[in-house]
């Protein structure tokens, strides 16, 4: 990461901050991002204000640390959601899952018990989902299945799940080495997969809990996190909700990530303060409703294609363009840095605190640097 003085933002994002400067409001305004860098040097702590007097002591913000679980009473702190969960699900490595995004496959089945959700060009415009899942021990039908792409093993290593997919690219293949994975063409595949009859290929492979509970224990996979991995989230507490506010926050009532082929946005909803997703017009829904969430993250990553193909080769390792980070109806810049190879990434606010996240489902969405003039925030 290259160390700059001040951040650097699009110009309409420079044009917004000037007016907030001058004591006047942008609410009403549309940002159209067309360059959405912030380079920083970011530090290790999370953002906690601290109080000037005793007064003010009830307003600082409670933050729980990644690896802080707080087991009690049969429920542990989820290192998804920062929601108190089951133990059982809570101390279980989740299940990282591939998912359709075609029309044909809609709706996903599963998808809106997912505690983050990744979203990703993986040909041409075409998206794909990994929804990493903790609370799936009821489901018959999750999915529909699909393939596996390079950068989707860095996203599930991230969490320490054990990544379920139905094929690979050829790009993949060499990756998946380094996740624990099941796969949907191996021999494993009877086991963990079925094909539904109300669907036609390839849109109707689909996962079960008890599939997958009997291919891991065929394939040997532990359940257990490993003894050395830290969580990934800062959470803060559910009394203490973190609002963005002061200089650089945006208005975010409406979220354009700006992909071009299902044109999906979310909708900020003041009552319950949770993002509700849209696509291809009208509302996103698994099989248990339209899909809601309490955070989302815009990931810019430099992207291009494999030799001469359509298949999208994306950076998730370096950071050269930023994002953005969105909750409660507001947005901030940030920049990111991942943890080695396989570790985590972080997101840095502009002053290089790490973020805070409000409990509940994330989604994040990689777009790639070129796209990044066309995620709208209004």
């Amino acid at each position: 990461m290259k160390k700059k003085g001040m951040a650097t933002w699009g110009l309409l994002v420079i044009a917004l901050l000037f007016l907030a400067g001058c004591g006047k409001k942008a609410d009403s305004a549309a940002v159209s991002v067309t360059e959405a860098s912030i380079h920083i040097e970011p530090e290790t702590k999370p953002i906690v204000i601290e109080p000037e007097t005793e007064e003010e002591t009830e307003a600082v913000p409670q933050v729980y640390e990644p690896w802080e679980r707080l087991e009690a009473d049969g429920i542990v702190r989820s290192y998804l959601t920062g929601e108190m969960v089951p133990a059982a699900q809570g101390n279980r490595r989740p299940l990282a899952i591939m998912m359709s995004n075609d029309k044909a496959a809609l709706p996903q089945y599963g998808i809106n018990r997912a505690g983050i959700i990744y979203e990703a060009p993986v040909e041409g415009d075409m998206n794909r989902y990994m929804a990493i899942i903790e609370d799936y021990d009821d489901l018959e039908r999750i999915g529909s299945v699909r393939s596996c792409r390079t950068y989707y093993t860095y996203f599930a290593r991230e969490f320490d799940a054990i990544y379920a997919h139905f094929g690979q690219s050829t790009f993949a293949k060499p990756y998946l080495k380094n996740v624990d994975n099941i796969n949907g063409i191996d021999g494993i595949g009877d086991t963990a997969y079925y094909r539904s009859k109300d669907r036609k290929r390839p849109h109707n492979a689909y996962a079960s809990f008890d599939g997958i509970q009997r291919a891991i224990e065929k394939l040997g996979y532990s359940q257990e996190y490993s003894e050395d991995y830290q969580g990934h989230y800062y959470f803060a507490d559910k009394n203490s909700p973190v609002h963005l506010e002061g200089e650089g926050i945006l208005e975010a009532s409406k979220v354009t990530p700006g992909y071009s082929l299902n044109h999906p946005w979310f909708e900020y909803n003041e009552e319950d303060g949770l993002y509700y997703r849209y696509q291809y017009g009208a509302e996103h829904r698994g099989n248990e409703g339209q899909i809601a969430v309490k955070n989302i993250l815009i990931q810019c990553c430099a992207a291009g294609y494999y030799a001469k193909t359509d298949y999208r080769n994306i950076n998730v390792h370096e950071d050269q363009w930023g994002g953005f980070f969105i909750t409660n109806g507001k947005a901030t810049s940030i920049s990111w840095k991942k943890d080695g190879e396989f570790g985590v990434t972080h997101y840095y606010m502009a002053d290089g605190r790490e973020i805070v996240l409000n409990p509940g489902k994330t989604w994040i969405c990689i777009v790639p640097t070129s796209d990044a003039g066309r995620i709208v925030l209004e």
